[in-house]
């Protein structure tokens, strides 16, 4: 039985460049983002497994005798790679949590990775815990900065954790601790199972990111951790402006489609500067200065007009652009685009008031602003004691 109070935390991620490029075939830099999902564990009543996630309005409680009984349905017997969440187990699972056949709110794909994600991992490493999980996050949802992801790496550590697959790095008297790499490698896997679960077909960046942290370059299919990534300062901007990551997909092909000869360069150029980028981050010291930052601003600039051409752009997009602009900041879109996210860098020498300044000037127009960071660290088991004072509100008030 599980004993001890801990919680796990998680970053989001954004795009650095290659967004639609990645598509095809092209090189792609994801980082992680120091604003991060949270999750509370604590021994629960004995026979009870407790889930809550106010961020989606679930709070759900099962007997552990009935949770064993339907893990037969779901997990195979003897198999030594993860199951993967196939029609009839999910079939299972939404019969069994009363989701109805095709629901794709947020709460339901929340409460079907969770079920699959214990019931699949007990299978394989141990019995159904009694244990209450509570997630929180500061990330929005549906902002493509991989909230998802995020959830489904904390869900991984803590359940793998609990049925004893990895161990409890945490010493007493430490207020953090991360997994070796080993262990880290199998949360990774198993939160890839999650975000199948919720989206099908992920490309397995998102809970990459969510893992290790800092940078990752992502390429056909193979991701590879960047080394020695600095933590670099942004402002990150939701636009609110909605979008659909699949009608901007099949717009960008179909212009390279009816002009391959003009569009094929601007797809080499957004590669050329992932890959000048990746060589910048890695060159620069942990703690950079602010002369490393002219080419970091030049590549922005150059990959926001390059996504405008993609025809990815939008006048919520434009608008940030230019109020950052105004404060001799530099800015890009970040993700599918067509409204949604953009990210602007703060160099080490912008002054607190220009930052505010900004902010303030964006949220003027309706959107939202955060100051934050990114090559943020990855999946991270902390003391609950040691957690900031709002996450530690959150968590209370939830």
């Amino acid at each position: 039985m599980w004993t001890r109070d801990l919680a796990v935390s998680a970053p989001g991620k954004v795009i650095l460049h290659g967004e639609h490029a990645v598509v095809l075939g092209k090189v792609a830099l994801a980082v992680a983002l120091d604003l991060r999902t949270f999750l509370r564990l604590r021994p629960g009543a004995e026979g009870r497994l407790s889930v809550c996630l106010p961020g989606v309005g679930v709070r759900r409680s099962w007997d552990t005798p009935r949770l064993r009984a339907l893990r037969g349905r779901i997990a195979g017997k003897g198999r030594e790679e993860e199951p993967l969440p196939g029609r009839k187990q999910l079939d299972a699972l939404r019969e069994f949590a009363g989701i109805a056949a095709g629901a794709s709110a947020p709460e339901s794909l929340a409460t079907l990775a969770f079920l699959y994600m214990c019931l699949a991992i007990s299978a394989k490493f141990g019995d159904v815990p009694s244990v209450d999980i509570l997630v929180w996050s500061e990330l929005p949802t549906g902002a493509g900065l991989g909230s998802s992801a995020a959830y489904a790496v904390c869900l991984a550590a803590a359940l793998l954790m609990v049925c004893g697959a990895i161990s409890c790095p945490l010493q007493e008297g430490e207020s953090t601790a991360r997994w070796a790499e080993e262990e880290l490698a199998l949360i990774n896997s198993w939160a890839f199972q999650g975000e199948r679960v919720i989206h099908g077909n992920p490309s397995g960046v998102d809970n990459a990111v969510g893992t290790w942290g800092g940078a990752l370059r992502y390429q056909a299919g193979k991701i590879t951790p960047l080394k020695r990534v600095p933590t670099l300062r942004i402002l990150l901007t939701n636009t609110k402006v909605p979008r659909s990551t699949k009608v901007l997909v099949a717009g960008v092909k179909e212009k390279i489609l009816k002009f391959p000869a003009i569009m094929n360069p601007v797809l080499d150029s957004i590669d050329a500067i992932s890959q000048a980028c990746q060589s910048v981050l890695e060159a620069m010291p942990a703690d950079p200065s602010p002369e490393h930052y002219p080419v970091l601003e030049e590549f922005f600039d150059i990959n926001q007009h390059h996504l405008n051409v993609l025809g990815v752009g939008h006048p919520s997009l434009d608008r940030l652009c230019q109020v950052t602009a105004s404060h001799s900041l530099h800015s890009k879109l970040t993700g599918a685009g067509g409204g949604g996210c953009g990210i602007t860098l703060l160099p080490p020498d912008t002054s607190p008031l220009a930052v505010e300044a900004a902010k303030q000037d964006l949220c003027a127009c309706g959107f939202e602003c955060w100051e934050t960071k990114i090559g943020a660290p990855g999946v991270t088991l902390h003391c609950c004691s040691s957690l900031s004072a709002h996450v530690l509100h959150a968590l209370a008030q939830s």
